[in-house]
């Protein structure tokens, strides 16, 4: 009989072994784009066995691509501009944004050669950008508030990753680029910084981070737990450069880009935490009035932009 006792509760011990493991191990489906600043949320996979998750990464070229894998349910969490978390939320991605991750990100370069030296200089000229990102947006906006149109530019759609070398073979005369690329076309000599443009009502773009309504309302622990590692991941690059350039450099970039490309990149999109119902907002407001996007039906804000999550995870870790 004792040998029964003991052999059940040997069971018992394994299967609350294995139940704990298991549990140590919830996956987390993440997409993510290629990009200085997005680094901080790469790093989360580093640190996810600390804190008690693991985090499956997968890199996609460009924010809509992202909404589309949680429209294919292959993702619990997306990070991406605001401008496609939007779209995608217009039209039917079941997404609440939940955090910001990186403010700023964007740059307005010219050829060398090109003798633009301002926005409205880009009148008749072709202009770089890349199609359902914030800096399409950004575009429209700068364009709209210097009395010019989509119609007084040609407009080239291109690929973040091929719009430098666009500039560099003089395919386009300017872009709107993002980072750390549009820092390597300065620093490199071929190209000139214009703007940041920054002066619109969207002012500095926040890059968002998206959950699913599924992952958020029914997977709530597993949801802490990421937010939480999310804000560690996030606080170390803040705190230590040197982590966060040997990361992004190394590990993201293969050591593609400089020392001086990565400080210059982040020097123009500071990791970060927060966003704001109103900056979400406005930036829809934006998007309607240029027609930037797409949208069946502009969302409402306040309907889905969610940092109950965020507000207590900061709490948690006493980071204000």
């Amino acid at each position: 009989m004792n040998r029964k006792i003991i052999a059940a509760t040997a069971v018992a011990i394994l299967v609350a072994g294995v139940s704990l493991s298991a549990s140590a191990q919830e996956v987390v489906r993440l997409g993510n784009l290629k990009f200085a600043h997005y680094g901080a949320v790469s790093y989360i996979k580093e640190i996810a066995p600390k804190c008690g998750i693991k985090v499956d990464e997968k890199v996609f070229a460009k924010g809509p691509d992202v909404m589309q894998g949680i429209l294919a349910g292959e993702l619990d969490v997306g990070t991406t501009a605001s401008e496609a978390a939007i779209s995608g939320r217009a039209n039917g991605a079941p997404i609440y944004v939940v955090a910001g991750f990186a403010k700023g990100g964007a740059r307005l370069v010219a050829g060398k050669d090109s003798g633009i030296k301002s926005v409205k200089d880009l009148k008749g000229k072709k202009v770089g950008v890349t199609r359902g990102g914030i800096h399409e947006v950004l575009l429209d906006a700068e364009l709209g508030q210097n009395g010019l149109t989509a119609k007084d530019v040609t407009i080239v759609y291109l690929a973040f990753a091929d719009l430098n070398q666009a500039l560099l073979g003089k395919n386009i005369d300017a872009m709107m680029q993002s980072e750390p690329q549009s820092s390597q076309a300065i620093n490199k000599g071929f190209g000139v910084e214009v703007m940041k443009p920054y002066d619109t009502p969207i002012g500095e773009p926040v890059r968002t981070m998206v959950m699913t309504e599924k992952f958020y309302k029914e997977k709530r622990p597993l949801a802490e737990k990421f937010m939480r590692c999310f804000l560690e991941a996030t606080k170390t690059f803040i705190d230590n450069k040197e982590v966060a350039e040997k990361y992004v450099r190394e590990v993201i970039f293969k050591n593609q880009i400089s020392k001086e490309d990565f400080y210059d990149a982040i020097g123009n999109s500071p990791y970060s935490y927060d966003i704001t119902v109103e900056h979400i907002q406005v930036t829809t407001d934006t998007m309607a009035k240029y027609g930037t996007g797409k949208m069946a039906k502009p969302p409402v804000a306040k309907d889905w932009v969610k940092t109950d999550l965020l507000e207590q995870a900061k709490k948690s870790l006493n980071i204000k």
